[in-house]
């Protein structure tokens, strides 16, 4: 394809198929993050072959915010300025784990609970909605230690602020059964992992 495109053609022969049409504005992309855990980088070979993009750090504030407005929330500005605080926060104070993860797609998945909490509950505190979605997003993936120093960040930036215990009504009543069923110990940290 490349070398059909250097050479102007109208025609090339693609992977033994004769007389195949090219665009002239066809054109590959590649997106890689080479340090980005689990990925490789790309062989020297095919390396050549593209021309490298620098892509700039997206504005996860903007786009919280933008998000968040189309779920219906009017204090997205702020709302969204305080979760990215948190991330920031949390990623300069929290211990360094590989399964940690305070960029995009940590910011979508808060955003994106925060919108289905929104839609359940239209009349709801903003504030405390945010706050639920950024806890339950983030706090099943932290190690004991940070769980604490998180809630000091949340705490320092949702100052007042006290979710009220959720009912888990039915759950709960599933989940002892099964504990039970299974002959384990309905144990608190337990029963709080399989909730979370």
């Amino acid at each position: 394809v490349r070398a059909a495109l250097l050479t102007k053609a109208e025609k090339f022969t693609f992977q033994g198929t004769p007389d195949v049409d090219i665009k002239p504005n066809f054109g590959v992309f590649i997106t890689m993050n080479p340090g980005y855990a689990g990925r490789t980088e790309l062989p020297d070979n095919l390396k050549v072959l593209f021309r490298p993009v620098a892509c700039m750090v997206p504005d996860y504030a903007l786009i919280g915010e933008i998000r968040l407005f189309s779920f219906g929330y009017t204090k997205a500005r702020a709302l969204a300025k305080k979760m990215v605080a948190t991330f920031r926060l949390s990623s300069e104070q929290l211990s360094s784990q590989d399964h940690y993860d305070y960029g995009m797609r940590a910011v979508n998945t808060v955003i994106s609970a925060a919108g289905l909490m929104k839609r359940e509950n239209r009349d709801g505190d903003e504030d405390l909605l945010l706050l639920r979605a950024l806890r339950d997003s983030n706090l099943p993936k932290f190690l004991k230690e940070d769980i604490t120093l998180f809630e000091g960040i949340i705490s320092d930036l949702f100052p007042g602020a006290v979710l009220p215990t959720p009912d888990y009504g039915v759950l709960m009543e599933y989940l002892l059964k099964t504990i039970a069923d299974f002959k384990l110990q309905p144990v608190g940290m337990f029963i709080t992992k399989c909730i979370q």
